[in-house]
């Protein structure tokens, strides 16, 4: 613990660290809160098949309750892996369907699950953001049994074969031509809301990667080193630019290694985003081709801290929320105690970073070491929303406004004129007019629809006012409606009062 405090000490001298970590931190009303969805082998999702009408049903129930887990939470950032290694969970005819939906490969479901999943994610106030694995493909093993939509049968020429798998060759410009492809495919049919890049890179033990006579053909006279990251930064560049130009909105993030590069007092042991694997991530934000990033810091002490502060100083202006590695808490990993987790938590937050992200959700829904309750109950008390991406658009949509009740339904007129549409935000107080800038005053956010029911035990616990207000695909908020809902006079130049009587019931 002492080590641990002197080296915060060090990282950051004027902050009161070791004071505010043993008590609640305030919790803002923007925050990235995310948390990974594994589909790989089913490991957060499904733990069935849908192989009847009573598997599919199974399955969707699976996937609701942890989405209903996850509100209850408060995160608001679903990173749902979409592409796996080289196959996927929604119907298209470039990859096959995914082996975990159903135990085989290329079967399809009899649903569409990306679909599903971004309905029911949407329906709860979170974003849905489709986790794409870029670069490896598939083990050597099971690339028959994926059938001819196998990316061995289409694009052999792309491939490569390194420590028992197929990697996508990320010097072969057909490389870029094929992601690009996957994801207008799907971008064009499903209303995401990101886009997430995992392994983004070269892998690991690259020097023996076979990549030798891709370097001779296009290595252009760079050292390969240079050369190769100066391909994935293509890769990136292009995606970024083609899904931006379709729906500027949708969020371009990725989950780079947890250390960008040694900084001047803290090697990362030679296990880092730049040297190692050839992914300039903190270039990427300089140049503005990604909005955020998840750098997988599943580390601990002088691993984490340091590099931690390095990645918010090299943020250029976007959002880095760090990644942290909660399935080390489980006795059969690293047994961690919860505290590794907590005072990084703390620590991220204070330092500015726009939150964090957890890997993975079965660690989190199954309370490992009580963490669930610790983020409902107090590192996590109210809703956040997601951060502005004000760099693509600043202008915020009108207010809500024609308001009518019924039945205990508040309803509003739609903003049809913004870009991507809007949704809805939600506060209420006892005090008139409801502070929108307190984070303890949200009630719901990202409504899809421009309505929200409330009941007596809503009034009576959140109080009797409530304001309205309209968020943007990137995140601009409008001004409040303000709603005096205790039928009381509304004050002059604020939206009309809706007399209800005390139990929260329309005055007839």
């Amino acid at each position: 613990m002492a080590l641990y405090l002197i080296a915060l000490f060090l990282l950051s001298p004027i902050s009161t660290i070791s004071a505010q970590l043993p008590g609640v931190a305030e919790a803002p009303k923007r925050e990235l809160r995310a948390v990974w969805v594994t589909t790989l082998n089913g490991l957060d999702w499904p733990s069935s098949k849908a192989t009847s009408r009573t598997g599919i049903e199974k399955q969707k129930q699976e996937l609701c309750h942890l989405l209903d887990q996850l509100k209850a939470a408060h995160v608001n950032t679903v990173l749902l892996q979409t592409r796996i290694r080289g196959s996927l969970i929604y119907p298209s005819q470039l990859e096959p369907w995914d082996i975990c939906l159903t135990g085989q490969y290329d079967k399809n479901p009899g649903y569409d699950p990306l679909a599903f999943a971004i309905e029911e994610t949407h329906r709860r106030g979170m974003e849905l953001h489709a986790w794409v694995v870029t670069i490896p493909a598939f083990k050597i093993e099971v690339a028959k049994k994926m059938g001819k939509k196998s990316l061995l049968s289409t694009h052999p020429n792309l491939l490569l074969r390194h420590n028992g798998q197929y990697y996508l060759d990320p010097g072969q410009p057909g490389t870029a031509d094929y992601l690009s492809a996957i994801l207008a495919d799907f971008l064009e049919r499903y209303d995401i809301d990101g886009i997430h890049f995992d392994y983004i890179r070269y892998p690991e033990n690259a020097n023996t990667f076979p990549d030798g006579p891709t370097y001779k053909k296009y290595g252009q006279g760079k050292t390969k080193t240079q050369w190769r990251r100066d391909n994935i930064t293509s890769i990136v560049r292009r995606l970024y630019n083609e899904v931006k130009a379709k729906k500027p909105w949708v969020v371009m993030s990725s989950s780079p290694v947890g250390k960008y590069r040694d900084t001047r007092r803290y090697s990362s042991k030679g296990w880092n985003s730049y040297d190692a694997v050839h992914q300039d991530a903190q270039g990427w934000l300089r140049e503005g081709i990604q909005d955020a990033l998840f750098p997988m810091m599943y580390f601990t002490g002088d691993h984490f801290y340091p590099f931690a502060a390095d990645w918010q100083e090299g943020s250029h202006g976007r959002y880095v929320a760090p990644g942290l590695g909660i399935y080390f808490l489980h006795p059969g990993e690293k047994n961690w105690a919860l505290p590794v987790i907590t005072r990084e938590m703390h620590y991220l937050r204070q330092q500015g970073l726009m939150g964090q992200a957890f890997f993975r959700s079965k660690f989190l829904t199954d309370n490992t070491k009580g963490l669930y309750d610790y983020l409902q109950n107090q590192f996590y008390p109210y809703p956040a929303l997601p951060p502005c991406y004000h760099w693509k658009d600043s202008i915020a949509p009108e207010k809500p406004q024609g308001f009518t009740l019924e039945g205990g339904l508040l309803r509003w007129r739609a903003d049809v004129e913004s870009q991507g549409g809007v949704r809805y935000n939600i506060y209420a107080s006892r005090e008139y007019p409801v502070d929108i800038t307190r984070a303890e005053n949200l009630m719901a956010i990202l409504l899809p629809k421009p309505e929200y029911r409330f009941d007596r035990s809503t009034l009576l616990l959140y109080g009797l006012h409530l304001a309205v207000t309209a968020i943007d695909r990137v995140g601009n908020e409008s001004e409040a409606a303000q709603l005096d809902l205790d039928g009381g006079s509304a004050q002059k130049g604020r939206q009309r009062a809706i007399p209800l009587n005390p139990l929260g019931l329309p005055v007839k």
